[in-house]
């Protein structure tokens, strides 16, 4: 087990174990795609899906923008997400008398493989993750419901199934669905926004989105002009902590989501990120917070810290993000000690046993941080 644990407000190292050594982090890692791309894009930004005209009399071409919350109509996964009915009204109402005849997908904003090196071989057939492609409604999800235990089943080719509910909206046939890509001055009939990225990164977190981080990752690949990939957005995130003045030689980078086995990222990386985004010095950074799940009360905490009775004292005072792959247990946040003083804390185990017991470990440490008193 590899930890670190600092005061937010001075900076103190108060216990560290192999604190600098390199630990498959699992979900942990979105705290590092959380930072990278706030600071990248800022909290503010959006995500635009277009729609533009075809070179053929009534085709449509869709091009993805890189928004994997987008819903088909009102009843998706993310609230207040860009819809599809809207785009599709926006295009009709630009085409005039025309009626739409076929419809064009186009996902050449991303580049490279659509899965990452050191993924299990099941987590696309076990509802974990979708392909990672420059456009697709709700996740991938094939419905837009996410399931807290156990996977969302996703579509296996998600742009495609958006380009068809599209082309639904616009009463074009499935059939009349292909790939390509936009003429580079073809005009315009329509967008719509994601929410502000702040948003986006706060369903990322509180659900532990792999998809959305994969896509966050790719923004920080175009903000510092690389390509969005896997292996471009890892090189961007690496960069981008360089620039906020982290030290990015402690962490080694397949994917965003920490679904590769192939990662690795020390106790201490992760807790001086918390530390820059609690200092304030960075408000960009320190958004990620809002996203952070709450100990007994939401996302991936919602059901932690009840059992053995001892960790209960976290319950609403511990924030973090949790990891867990086969054998891998991790949890990073932050917490408030009984006598009121703000740690940040980075707890990483990558040769568990039993999930559920090795989850209950990691909170019981961090329970006894909360219950001591650090003066």
């Amino acid at each position: 087990m590899n930890v670190s644990v600092v005061d937010a407000a001075s900076g103190d190292s108060l216990f560290e174990k192999n604190a600098d050594l390199m630990t498959t982090p699992a979900s942990t890692t979105k705290l590092l795609t959380a930072a990278t791309v706030l600071a990248a894009r800022g909290p503010a930004y959006r995500l635009v899906t277009r729609a533009v005209a075809g070179v053929a009399p009534g085709e449509v071409v869709l091009v993805g923008g890189g928004d994997p919350t987008l819903s088909v109509g009102a009843d998706g996964q993310f609230p207040g997400a860009a819809r599809l009915d809207k785009l599709a009204g926006q295009v009709k109402k630009a085409l005039g008398g025309q009626a739409p005849t076929r419809v064009t997908i186009d996902t050449s904003l991303y580049s490279g493989p659509e899965t990452a090196v050191g993924w299990d071989g099941d987590v696309i057939g076990g509802g974990q993750v979708a392909r990672i492609q420059a456009l697709m409604t709700n996740a991938g999800r094939v419905k837009p419901v996410h399931n807290e235990v156990g996977g969302d089943p996703r579509f296996a080719d998600p742009a495609m199934a958006a380009g068809k509910a599209f082309a639904k909206q616009l009463g074009v046939p499935a059939s009349a669905v292909k790939r390509g890509r936009a003429g580079a001055a073809a005009g315009e009939l329509g967008k719509v926004e994601s929410p502000p990225l702040v948003h986006v990164v706060d369903w990322m977190l509180q659900q532990s989105d792999n998809v959305i981080a994969e896509a966050m990752a790719r923004q920080v690949a175009l903000a510092g002009g690389q390509k969005a990939s896997f292996e471009g957005a890892a090189a961007a995130m690496l960069a981008e902590l360089d620039e906020l003045g982290l030290t990015s030689d402690e962490a080694n980078l397949y994917d965003a989501s920490g679904l590769s086995r192939h990662n690795g990222i020390s106790p201490k990386l992760l807790t001086d990120v918390l530390e820059l985004a609690a200092g304030g010095t960075n408000p960009q950074v320190s958004s990620l917070f809002g996203g952070l799940p709450v100990a007994g009360w939401s996302g991936t905490l919602r059901t932690r810290f009840a059992t053995p009775a001892p960790n209960q004292i976290g319950r609403g005072v511990v924030r973090a993000k949790t990891g867990s792959l086969t054998g891998v247990n991790a949890i990073s946040g932050e917490l408030m000690t009984r006598d009121g003083r703000l740690l940040v804390f980075a707890i990483m185990a990558d040769a568990t046993g039993e999930s559920g017991a090795a989850r209950q470990a990691l909170d019981r440490i961090a329970a006894t941080l909360v219950g001591c008193g650090c003066q």
